[in-house]
């Protein structure tokens, strides 16, 4: 406050001004507010036979506030650590956890007595012993789902008692010969014991797991009277860890969106919708059925993009889309689709990176066959598409994800 003297006023004139600043004390006021004080203080002590005072300097302009740092990357555990145990069972689930994956990916399809089971497909031929036990002989089936014609058993023919009897196998065992040893050893997980898992391991761990959902072939399953969707709200609703951890559901069709969206409002902020974006050519099943013409590259699009932003809150892109590969093999620049979705108000979480030799860009496999593993090919390649402002991505090795992540790119 200025002093008596360079106030030039009468005592009793100051002193009547005490009042009027003691608010200015009590906000501890910002230098706006200083400024103003003091201005106030000069009008209110100037006579007409006494110099004016000046009013106080205008304070210094305060240095913007820092940039908020960018979130890292999410590491999503595609199907569990797939690439080191059998997708989709408890073991995947778990050591994907231990391998630093910030979420874990379910397929979610429905047995006949109406429970969410974790499979790639609901034609469980390939990834279980199914074909080998005799009691089940009679139950192969061939079915038409989303326009495939397929032959074989189907997760809605059997309870889920039923199901229990079978173990998992390696869906791919000619790329990943090391889980196929490990065949026939773990029972086929329903969505409430991975999501119990998580809960645990989150205790264990100190952090949170989140559960990325995705639901399969939702518009066949509602055709047969098992709606996906009304079950997964469900238990969104009814399972506590469900509304406090970080939640994804992700779907090909649109319409199944739409209803999460409908059934869950926006009540629940850490539940996340995903339009998941398959081969350009082709489109949702749900589109098809409706006589919609249109394909998945129209969802990428900036007037598909603003569309999916009304139901969605992200999209889940086939990672060529993101970025391309070029004649030789080799990554391309990337293309437009994170700016433009970022523009519309998406995150973007591209699949699926794996190790293998098989799904790499030839300049990032290492010597050997398909099969080979090439770790530090892999991290390479995820970290391009970090680069790229990818959001998260979907990843068979959440070791090396992690890895990709916390080491900074060559």
């Amino acid at each position: 406050m200025p002093s008596q003297s360079r106030l030039s006023a009468p005592r009793s004139r100051a002193t009547g001004l005490l009042p009027v600043l003691a608010p200015c004390r009590r906000w501890l006021f910002p230098a706006a507010a200083a400024a103003a004080c003091a201005v106030l203080v000069a009008g209110c002590a100037t006579a007409p036979r006494h110099k004016p005072v000046p009013p106080a300097a205008a304070p210094a302009p305060s240095a913007p506030p820092p940039a908020a740092e960018k979130p890292k990357a999410l590491v999503i555990a595609h199907r569990g650590a797939s690439a080191l145990r059998p997708e989709h069972t408890l073991a995947a689930y778990t050591k994907a956890i231990e391998d630093g994956a910030d979420v874990i990916e379910p397929d979610l399809v429905m047995t006949r007595d109406g429970v969410l089971v974790a499979r790639h497909e609901n034609d469980i031929t390939g990834t279980t012993n199914i074909a080998e036990l005799p009691q089940f002989a009679d139950r192969k089936r061939t079915k038409v789902i989303d326009g495939e014609r397929l032959t074989g058993w189907f997760t809605e023919d059997f309870t889920l008692a039923e199901l229990k009897a079978l173990r998992a196998r390696e869906r791919i065992p000619q790329l990943r010969p090391a889980n196929a040893r490990l065949n026939d050893q773990f029972e086929i997980p329903t969505f409430d014991e991975i999501v119990r898992l998580a809960q645990q391991a989150s205790l264990r761990t100190g952090r949170p797991i989140g559960i990325y959902a995705e639901l399969k072939h939702p518009s066949y399953f509602r055709g047969i009277g098992l709606p996906l969707e009304d079950k997964l709200a469900a238990a969104v609703r009814a399972q506590p860890y469900l509304r406090q951890a970080p939640v994804f559901i992700q779907c090909f069709e649109s319409g199944s969106l739409r209803a999460m969206r409908r059934t869950l409002g926006r009540a629940l902020p850490n539940v996340k919708l995903v339009q998941l974006v398959g081969n350009p050519r082709k489109g949702p099943a749900d589109w098809k059925l409706a006589g919609d013409p249109r394909s998945f590259d129209d969802m990428l699009t900036t007037t598909g993009l603003r569309e999916v932003a009304a139901y969605a809150d992200g999209i889940g892109p086939e990672k060529s889309s993101v970025v391309p590969r070029d004649a030789q093999g080799a990554l391309a620049a990337p293309t437009a689709v994170v700016r433009n979705a970022h523009a519309a108000g998406l995150f973007v979480h591209p699949y699926t990176f794996r190790p293998e030799n098989s799904f790499l860009p030839k300049a990032l496999q290492s010597g050997g066959d398909e099969a080979t593993r090439s770790p530090a090919g892999m991290v390479r390649e995820v970290q391009a598409f970090i680069a790229a402002g990818v959001d998260g991505f979907f990843t068979d090795d959440p070791a090396l994800g992690r890895r990709a992540v916390d080491t900074p790119a060559r």
